[in-house]
């Protein structure tokens, strides 16, 4: 074919294209128009800024910028940082004992781990860490905050914390905190028996064996006659998909929906099912929650809630619920994008509205907690929670001491007044309820 009848070809598939697909057409025009005032940005700041710029900086900038328009969890990775996320590992690690997640641009506290850096140093849920050794932390995505906060057992980190203020019209509370990196053990669960059968079960977070170490405390809890259950999600900020669609089948039968995804693309759509018999399907069981329990906590909830299997108390959940893809780039670079969110079996959507605030699980009794006693229990959490450790901890101090001494400050520590006892109002209205349920249970008509 000769260079003439090329041209026409071309033409005519360039017409015929044009004609078939205008739409696609105009779409593409204004894609290349809207990525020319990229360019010309860029070649504007080359050619015209007061110091020489280096192009790949700006690249990346404007991919951050672009991402930042979207929302929190959406993040654009340069190479080295995508590089450290690929290589993270899991277990024991040094560092300052916190769960995180980001809030409106900064990384926050969801929880101090009890007995930590952080935990023995006042850092409470909502703090927010706005510098790590004086560098800002704004818009500095989830996995680097991780990176710059872990390091070797022994070494040193100081941190920038601002609180909210009880008057929300004073400023916020800042502080500097120098820490010392401790090594880390990645708990995931804590069991106990509570009375009149009850079993309770923390749920820290829904990473790593979560699902091992909570099959055993069921079994562990089963051992002591248990007769219902109370489970804790309060501070979780989430984690695996598979661990929460997993937990939720230990109490869903019969296919039924524990959760599903849509997004903008039909692939997106994607069905979550229990099998066809549970384990534990008649369980009595009470979901403990507040404005911290997100991503994977609102999934076991929102699936018990909907299918009418748990009674949810508590506040109302943080609204977490995006589903997330991880796409490599050419140049080692990556970008995570919410692709889908999570709706719950009766077709509520997880994820908050940040325009509208809708979102999250509402719970069935809704009890609010005054910020003074939520840091009360937090103060006190190693003793509810990690009760025979406490005691170890204890016992190990007095043995330290000798003689006469000890003697001494047993006997001023019997003469001091007992301390105020911190009530845990969410965990005990549940208590009630599921003793009123077995009461109520065994009641005759006739009665």
């Amino acid at each position: 074919m000769n260079k003439k009848n090329k041209l026409f070809t071309a033409l005519g598939i360039s017409a015929l294209l044009g004609f078939a697909f205008p739409y696609a057409n105009h779409a593409v025009d204004d894609t290349y128009r809207q990525i020319k005032t990229v360019v010309d940005v860029m070649e504007i700041i080359k050619d015209n800024y007061v110091e020489e710029i280096d192009s790949q900086k700006l690249v990346y900038g404007a991919a951050r910028g672009m991402v930042e328009e979207l929302d929190d969890f959406s993040q654009f990775m340069e190479p080295d940082i995508y590089e450290r996320v690929k290589s993270d590992t899991e277990g024991e690690f040094g560092g300052i004992g916190i769960r995180l997640d980001i809030q409106e641009g900064w990384p926050t506290v969801v929880t101090p781990l009890p007995g930590t850096p952080a935990f023995k140093a006042g850092m409470y849920p909502g703090d927010k860490i706005i510098k790590i050794e004086g560098e800002s932390t704004k818009d500095m995505i989830i996995d680097e905050v991780i990176k710059r906060l872990r390091g070797k057992p022994g070494a040193k980190v100081r941190l920038t914390t601002a609180r909210e203020p009880a008057d929300k019209n004073a400023d916020w509370i800042t502080r500097d905190i120098d820490l010392v990196r401790d090594l880390i053990k990645n708990e995931v669960i804590r069991h106990k028996m509570l009375e009149n059968g009850i079993g309770y079960i923390k749920v820290i977070d829904f990473s790593g064996h979560v699902m091992d170490e909570f099959s055993k405390s069921l079994e562990a809890l089963k051992k002591q006659n248990m007769q219902a259950l109370v489970i804790d999600l309060r501070y979780n900020p989430g984690g695996l998909l598979t661990a929460a669609v997993d937990m939720s089948k230990f109490f869903l039968d019969s296919n039924k929906m524990i959760v599903f995804t849509k997004g903008r693309k039909d692939e997106n759509y994607q069905e979550f099912r229990s099998n066809s018999s549970a384990p534990d399907a008649d369980l009595p069981i009470v979901i403990l929650v507040n404005r911290y329990s997100a991503s994977a906590s609102e999934i076991v909830t929102g699936a018990l809630q909907d299918n009418k299997r748990a009674v949810v108390i508590g506040e109302g959940t943080f609204g977490k619920a995006s589903v997330q893809t991880m796409i490599p780039l050419f140049d080692k670079s990556a970008l995570r994008i919410t692709i889908a969110h999570y709706y719950t079996p009766g077709g509520k959507m997880i994820h908050k509205d940040p325009k509208t605030g809708k979102g999250g699980i509402t719970p069935d009794i809704e009890i609010k907690v005054s910020r003074d006693d939520e840091i009360k229990l937090i103060k006190k959490m190693d003793e509810i929670y990690y009760p025979e450790e406490k005691k170890e901890v204890e016992k190990k101090d007095a043995e330290k001491k000798e003689g006469a001494a000890a003697e001494v400050e047993n006997f001023k520590k019997s003469r001091e007044p007992a301390k105020e006892e911190v009530k845990d109002e969410v965990l005990n209205r549940a208590v009630e309820l599921l003793k009123a349920r077995d009461i109520l249970s065994h009641l005759s008509k006739k009665t």
